[in-house]
């Protein structure tokens, strides 16, 4: 009916994405401020991307008061998280629901493990593992209690595909997905539910640094659709789990990757 106010599956909830300025991680905050969040675009150094997208995010409602903000902040360092979450309590004046974790870093020269270098193993596992150990640990602790609290942690189907070149980066990923379950239990009656996404090949930037047409074609072609995954295919999988419609998954990893990896 005219003038009847529409619900949306996310309204009145507060956001962090981290590793958001761009790729999965913009497509996942765009997503969820389309469902109503008021949103966190983390980001480590491109302050005029995420800078850019929170002006765009604000500029589309009718509110004076803002419903999206960027918060520079390096999920591997303790403080800085500590700082990521304080901004967002602080600017919304609320408790946070929804926390995703996308930020991450993949090796563009993809190294055999016998060619891997410890500085770049340390590099991978400080933000992809301890980043999220960091940023899972703050909303632990600090998300709401109670129903609503969601914890969505972004993982990889290269744990199940296993291509060479990839070793630092998937076992990165598994330690997390291995976390996720256990934490999952270990917040047992806050009302906080913990799960993993973990995407196939997607069309970001991550995705074809280092990579040639033939690799990028080879990909596609593995995938029972055809085709390479997109940023949307992944936030609106995230969007169901940060609503209350997707309370009862818990504990588990998603893999949406078109059937890439089964």
């Amino acid at each position: 009916m005219a003038g009847e106010t529409v619900h949306r599956s996310l309204d009145g909830r507060i956001a962090i994405v981290t590793g958001a300025s761009r790729g999965i991680g913009k497509a996942i905050a765009i997503h969820l401020h389309s469902l109503g969040a008021r949103v966190v675009i983390n980001y480590a150094s491109n302050s005029t991307q995420a800078d850019l997208l929170a002006s765009e995010l604000n500029s589309s409602g009718t509110s004076s008061l803002p419903r999206a903000i960027a918060v520079k902040a390096d999920v591997s360092d303790t403080d800085q998280v500590k700082f990521l979450f304080d901004q967002a309590e602080q600017v919304f004046e609320s408790k946070i629901h929804i926390l995703v974790n996308c930020a991450g870093v993949l090796n563009p020269k993809y190294p055999t493990l016998a060619n891997t270098t410890v500085e770049d193993w340390d590099a991978t596992f400080n933000v992809n593992t301890k980043g999220a150990f960091l940023c899972a640990k703050e909303a632990a602790n600090r998300l709401t209690r109670g129903g609503g609290g969601r914890i969505i942690l972004i993982s990889t189907s290269v744990i199940g595909s296993l291509p060479p070149g990839y070793a630092a980066y998937a076992a990165s990923k598994a330690a997390i997905e291995t976390m996720a379950k256990i934490l999952a239990k270990e917040v047992k009656g806050s009302g906080i539910t913990v799960n993993c996404v973990a995407p196939g090949p997607v069309a970001t930037e991550l995705f074809f640094a280092g990579k040639s047409e033939e690799m990028i074609n080879r990909f596609a072609d593995a995938c029972p659709l055809g085709r390479l995954g997109e940023p949307k295919d992944v936030s609106k999988i995230v969007g169901f789990l940060g609503s209350d419609d997707g309370e009862w998954i818990n504990g588990q990893i998603i893999r949406a990757n078109g059937g890439y990896v089964v």
